[in-house]
């Protein structure tokens, strides 16, 4: 069974291989990288020309399982941010990818350190944290109060929308009638 790909896929493909045969015609790299609206490096163009020769110099050689999308999280990235969250597991995706672009120079959004960090079960349970304590706020604790709870007298005596009620305090009773 063969193995879909979307269009945008195949003409990627389709333009490496271009690349590929007129570099063997004899065309400079830089040229047609730019023609071609390409980004290689030497490294990366040297790779493709292996790999489209031990696939039997066929256009499905170049296809790839990214779907045309960049690879820029290698094996020593992740192994780094697999250390780095081991070491202090209090290190947030933000703190990472600010590590990662300062270190590799490789920008990785915070959603995808959260999904290779799963992967590891590396992450910190969903929700959002509790707050913590400051140590000198839970040794100040409040002693209780023995006046406490005066600050409404007479709220007993009070009537109706909290007016006081004059007719129980003077003995009077309500007419009947």
């Amino acid at each position: 069974m063969a193995k879909y790909y979307p269009p945008a896929v195949h003409r990627k493909a389709e333009k490496l291989e271009q690349l590929l045969l007129r570099l063997e015609a004899g065309e400079r790299v830089a040229e047609l990288c730019q023609e071609l609206e390409l980004e290689l490096t030497a490294e990366r163009v040297a790779k493709l020309k292996a790999k489209y020769e031990a696939g039997g110099r066929r256009q499905e050689a170049l296809l790839d399982g990214r779907f045309g999308h960049s690879q820029h999280v290698h094996s020593s990235i992740r192994a780094y941010l697999y250390e780095r969250k081991q070491a202090d597991e209090e290190l947030t995706a933000g703190e990472l990818a600010r590590e990662v672009a300062q270190k590799y120079q490789v920008q990785v959004s915070e959603g995808h350190i959260n999904h290779l960090l799963r992967e590891v079960a590396l992450t910190r349970p969903p929700g959002r944290l509790g707050k913590r304590k400051a140590p000198e706020a839970a040794e100040q604790k409040e002693e209780p109060q023995a006046n406490a709870g005066l600050f409404f007298p007479g709220g007993s005596e009070a009537g109706p929308g909290g007016e006081r009620d004059d007719r129980r305090l003077s003995g009077a009773t309500e007419p009947s009638g």
